[in-house]
């Protein structure tokens, strides 16, 4: 007797998730939906590599994310001479190097798509994962960048959430400007962890969040004064303290002005938002599903910032850009909201192609290329088994039609509708879907 084949049984990975066919095809319709939205305003497609030299990731500073180094498993003698590597936490650190690296051979203002994988230490949840894709876009000019910018970015969003049929969506919008000039009139020497404290304001009760500024030194004026401006929804109701935050009130109204083509339930001003990340300075966005409240927090984010590639290149290139984080969505709807996802069936093809034994299988082959020559998806069956297991297998993928080659010489070509059970003779040349 020989020896026991050795079997590893494989389990997955916690925060690297893999979904089944049918999954997979709606997700491909999802992407394909705002592909095609991001095109529609003119922006092209980049794609990055997985990786960035550590040097590049870090350049602006200290990274809060956990990100993944790369090592080789066999290292030798010169290992330590390469450049470091690791998979990129977003999108934003390539779009920079990107754009600083092709700086002379791109045309400003660049407007990119880019729709990739990025990888994160998370701790897994639902929503929450380790690898994941997202769907960013961004405009970058040199020097000066026009705020109609920030007004189109929720505007695509907006199109591109919408038609992905999951209910009711709500951009949240704000203007760091009015934030940091009331902090600035308030005497607040860094507004730094005063803009991270009120950044948690949907995760935190208020005692919470008055404990957190207290403990930043800010008095009882001070405290009130800045809950009392994130409680804020009509920007008819704010007195600017100074030239800052009259000027972010304007370029908020602006942005609100041109957005008024949306629905009403579409848009609000949001002054609790201000986003944690330092590097946006006016314009910020986040977006909430109304009508799925499994998901919480926010589908995509973004804002304007004033100098995105600052640390690759002796340009100044402000920018604006948003992200929908695509699989945290997808996964949220599919754990949780099942029925929003219209799942359909296992495989794409149109038309299975029978195959009614070994000497027809050449005039069968034929028949497949003509209709894929038109346009159809046609998987061709792969063995000449009994028509009934044939049929029983586009049933199961839920393949909608299955062709009949003629089984003898002087019969016709036939087509049979999986849903209405109806069998009829079909030329390959001109059949057409009912």
């Amino acid at each position: 007797m020989g020896e026991k084949k050795k079997i590893y049984k494989p389990k997955a990975i916690s925060g690297f998730p893999e979904w089944l066919p049918e999954e997979r095809l709606v997700e491909q319709k999802w992407l394909d939906h705002i592909r095609q939205v991001f095109e529609s305003y003119g922006f092209c497609s980049i794609e990055t590599p997985s990786v960035e030299e550590l040097d590049v990731i870090t350049a602006k500073g200290e990274v809060d994310k956990e990100i993944y180094v790369l090592e080789r498993l066999h290292k030798d003698e010169d290992s330590d001479k390469e450049a470091r590597l690791a998979l990129h936490f977003d999108q934003t650190v390539p779009l920079a190097r990107y754009t600083a690296q092709h700086f002379n051979d791109l045309v400003f203002p660049f407007k990119r798509y880019q729709m990739q994988r990025v990888w994160r230490g998370e701790r897994p949840q639902m929503g929450r994962m380790r690898e994941f894709t997202q769907c960013d876009i961004d405009v970058i000019n040199v020097d000066n960048l026009p705020l109609s910018f920030d007004a189109e970015m929720p505007s695509i969003v907006y199109e591109a959430l919408e038609g992905l049929n999951i209910g009711r969506v709500q951009l949240r919008i704000s203007n760091r400007k009015i934030l940091m000039g009331l902090l600035q009139s308030l005497g607040i020497e860094d507004p730094t962890p005063v803009t991270r404290i009120i950044d948690k304001i949907e995760k935190l009760h208020e005692g919470q969040i008055e404990q957190l500024l207290k403990e930043e030194g800010l008095n009882t004026d001070q405290i009130s004064k800045i809950l009392n401006l994130a409680k804020t929804k009509e920007l008819s109701t704010l007195s600017p303290e100074n030239d800052l935050m009259k000027k972010g009130i304007e370029e908020l109204q602006f942005v609100m002005d041109n957005l008024s083509h949306l629905p009403d339930h579409a848009v609000v001003a949001d002054l609790s938002i201000v986003r944690g990340l330092d590097y946006y300075t006016g314009t910020v966005y986040e977006t909430q599903l109304l009508d799925v409240p499994e998901f919480t927090g926010s589908v995509c984010s973004g804002g304007r910032y004033d100098d995105l590639a600052g640390s690759y290149i002796n340009k100044h290139l402000p920018g604006v850009g948003i992200s929908i984080g695509f699989s945290r969505l997808f996964d949220v709807i599919r754990q949780s909201r099942r029925d929003l996802l219209d799942i359909g069936p296992k495989c794409p093809a149109d038309i299975l192609m029978v195959l009614p034994s070994a000497e027809q299988r050449e005039t069968a082959t034929q028949t497949a290329r003509s209709l894929r020559k038109r346009g159809f998806k046609v998987e061709m069956y792969h063995a000449p088994q009994k028509v009934k297991k044939q049929l029983s297998y586009a049933e199961k993928k839920g393949i909608p039609f299955v062709w009949f080659p003629p089984f003898e010489g002087g019969q016709e070509h036939e087509i049979k509708n999986m849903n209405s059970g109806e069998q009829t003779q079909a030329d390959p040349n001109t059949w057409e879907k009912p």
